[in-house]
């Protein structure tokens, strides 16, 4: 199948041919035709998949048979969780509209709302947003929804997480009823289906990945390391491996920019980026990683939420986050379209039972390797099934409800639960 199959106009196909793109990713297969047909979708996607064209190009197709928008109207409007994934989306559309006269902005925060509002006042076919931002300039009169024709929530799933959900519910309020809705998310979550109940209308449903698996192509290691060690041993893998472009994701702000520190100091070019950084140093930093003068991106998993970096090659989890499905959406940033990717966590002793969870969620134990200079803790929990209770402190007897056994003296082996 070529994109030429799908009824797409010749503007489209000359704009994709130019990016070199010919045959369709099966998430833009199965969506470009039933959003053509004027249908609610509902696509479970991770990012990297092609979605992106999969919604913006059926949408531009629709629009270009239509009126221009009016006054601060908007035609088609698509809601993303983060500034950086709204601004990739709006170069997409950007990019795949060049030969069309269709109109688009992006708005979002950490950026003044003057020239926003500007750019609105002669109305624009497609409007790419973040919630918090779009209801400021909606309460300011400056864009207006009477004429919209289709909804896209991208990354739904996390807009969810982030604490959007009042937002969202604000602006399907305000949206005109009769409209296309399109929703893409990385998973059907049960509060993703909460969510669609009251957006999409007899929607089709599109699914191209198993859940919560990472692409084949992704070869993942784990390194169990004492914590103090991990910035030394995340410099030797470096240096090692001579890597070039790595993304290193981290818990928090803090630890982003500590991090950040430690690995310059060791001669590499680093940056790091999290919400408490302005978009200006957000957007330099990431222009920088995608040109190469940055080596090492560290990121918070906000911040890095929906980041389309073409041929990535490393992923390294600095630490495990606390939802196993956050490091499948870390590690899918690597290996896309075939290419080989590599996904390194390193393990502190504190961390074992998140990297447990890891491995049930995705079904798979993953390969422990070492360096020579880098030893775990001697009693570093190894993979086990029991599910011994931990010993007492010195000193002190359990509670016990029930009579003493017949042999009080005898103690199980201490040993350490999984859960």
């Amino acid at each position: 199948m070529s994109f030429s199959t799908l009824g797409l106009s010749t503007p489209i196909l000359d704009a994709l041919k130019e990016q070199g793109y010919t045959n369709p990713t099966p998430i833009q297969a199965q969506a470009i035709p039933a959003i053509m047909a004027g249908k609610d979708v509902m696509a479970a996607a991770q990012t990297g998949t092609g979605k992106t064209a999969g919604f913006t190009l059926p949408i531009l197709e629709r629009l270009a048979a239509g009126k221009p928008a009016g006054a601060n109207q908007a035609r088609a409007l698509i809601l993303t969780p983060t500034r950086e994934l709204a601004a990739q989306v709006a170069e997409s559309v950007a990019t795949y509209s060049k030969g069309m006269k269709l109109s688009s902005t992006v708005v979002f925060g950490g950026v003044k709302i003057n020239p926003q509002m500007m750019k609105l006042r002669r109305g624009v076919d497609i409007l790419v947003a973040t919630p918090g931002r779009l209801m400021d300039l909606y309460n300011q009169n400056a864009v207006k929804f009477s004429n919209l024709e289709v909804l896209v929530l991208d990354e739904a799933d996390r807009m969810l997480d982030m604490g959007f959900i009042h937002d969202i519910k604000k602006i399907l309020k305000i949206l005109p009823p009769k409209r296309q809705n399109l929703l893409f998310s990385a998973t059907f979550s049960n509060d993703i289906r909460k969510l669609a109940r009251g957006l999409v209308n007899n929607p089709v449903e599109i699914s191209v990945s198993p859940p919560n698996a990472a692409a084949p192509s992704v070869e993942q290691k784990v390194y169990k390391v004492e914590k103090a060690q991990k910035p030394a041993l995340l410099v030797q893998l470096i240096k090692d491996n001579n890597w070039f472009q790595v993304l290193v994701f981290t818990k928090t702000k803090h630890g982003a920019n500590k991090l950040t520190q430690q690995i310059e100091a060791s001669g590499f070019k680093a940056a790091a980026i999290h919400g408490n950084k302005s978009q200006g140093a957000r957007t330099k930093a990431l222009a920088g990683f995608k040109d190469g003068s940055i080596q090492i991106l560290v990121a918070t998993d906000i911040a890095a939420r929906g980041l389309d970096i073409d041929q990535l090659p490393q992923v390294v989890n600095y630490e495990l986050p606390n939802v196993a499905e956050d490091y499948v959406h870390r590690i899918g940033r690597t290996g896309r379209a075939g290419s080989t990717g590599h996904a390194i966590s390193l393990v502190a002793e504190e961390e074992v039972k998140l990297l447990r969870g890891i491995e049930r969620l995705i079904k798979k134990t993953l390969e422990v390797a070492s360096l020579p200079d880098f030893k775990p803790l001697a009693k570093m929990p190894a993979r086990s099934k029991s599910n011994a209770q931990p010993k007492p402190p010195a000193g002190r007897k359990p509670l016990a409800r029930k009579p003493k056994p017949k042999n009080p003296t005898a103690r199980k082996p201490a040993t350490k639960a999984d859960n």
